[in-house]
């Protein structure tokens, strides 16, 4: 736990309400008595907030970015295990970090896969700032039912799909980072957040690896073979083969917790 402690960055109230207030200067709102709300989530890589219950700004400083760069390192180290060269890029400053999620926010949608709405990524006395609209109403893929899982494990890999076949990468797929929230026809629809950044020139072991953290995130509430029948309807035997060989790095990953035999026993079920 200190050493959590240690790693998440702490930014001072004050800081923040300053941050929020220019948030709302910068779209024309008084800055007096703005509404703003430090959400209580486990993430090392920002300070999440809500601006004026519109807004979600992440708060993002150079602490977050030399954590971002051991997280990297590792999973690197990771790759390389898995008999790949590693294709995790670090960033250099806090303003980069944003900036680069706002793209790939931009870049996600333009494929036609939910996302929340990018707004601006800007430098605000020395900390990167994200704004992004605020799904107000939303659950993480893991706090659905497993009924519910197993109805959208397709979709989930279809969007994967998508995403692989134009290039990108998440880099980053995990339960917490796939949401359900109605969209503008009150529809319960998927969306990507957090995406990260890869190297260029390395799609397939990337698409490789965003596939093993998909099955790794559903095996535990649907089953290896619910998560790689799924997974099947937008990947070859020869792509999930090639998730297999990340399944050991991906269960080495404190936030992914599953059967890596069973699962890997089931992708090689389905090969043979």
């Amino acid at each position: 736990m200190a050493f959590r402690r240690l790693l998440r960055s702490s930014v001072p109230e004050s800081q923040l309400s300053a941050v929020a207030a220019e948030v709302t200067r910068r779209f024309g709102e008084p800055t007096e008595d703005v509404e703003w709300e430090r959400l209580d989530a486990n993430n090392w890589l920002s300070v999440p907030c809500v601006v004026n219950r519109r807004w979600f700004v992440k708060v993002i400083t150079e602490q977050h970015t030399f954590v971002h760069a051991l997280l990297t390192a590792g999973r690197n180290i990771g790759a390389f295990s898995s008999g790949t060269e590693g294709f995790f890029e670090r960033f250099s400053t806090p303003i980069e970090m944003a900036e680069h999620e706002l793209d790939a926010t931009k870049r996600i949608r333009e494929l036609g896969i939910a996302a929340p709405e990018p707004i601006e990524a800007f430098e605000y006395e020395g900390v990167g700032v994200l704004v992004l609209e605020y799904l107000s109403a939303f659950r993480t893929l893991d706090e659905l039912p497993s009924e519910e899982i197993r109805s959208f494990a397709p979709t989930v890999f279809s969007n994967l799909a998508s995403m692989h076949a134009a290039g990108l990468a998440h880099g980053d797929l995990r339960a917490e980072n796939v949401l359900v929230a109605p969209d503008a026809e009150g529809v319960e629809t998927l969306y990507f957040i957090d995406a990260t950044r890869v190297q260029d020139g390395t799609i397939d072991d990337a698409k490789a690896y965003d596939v093993a953290c998909a099955l790794a995130s559903m095996e535990p509430r649907i089953g290896a073979g619910s998560a790689t029948d799924a997974a099947l309807e937008s990947y070859s035997i020869d792509e999930l083969l090639a998730a297999r060989d990340f399944l050991d790095f991906v269960g080495l990953r404190p936030d992914h917790d599953f059967d890596t035999a069973g699962l890997k026993g089931e992708i090689e079920k389905v090969a043979s």
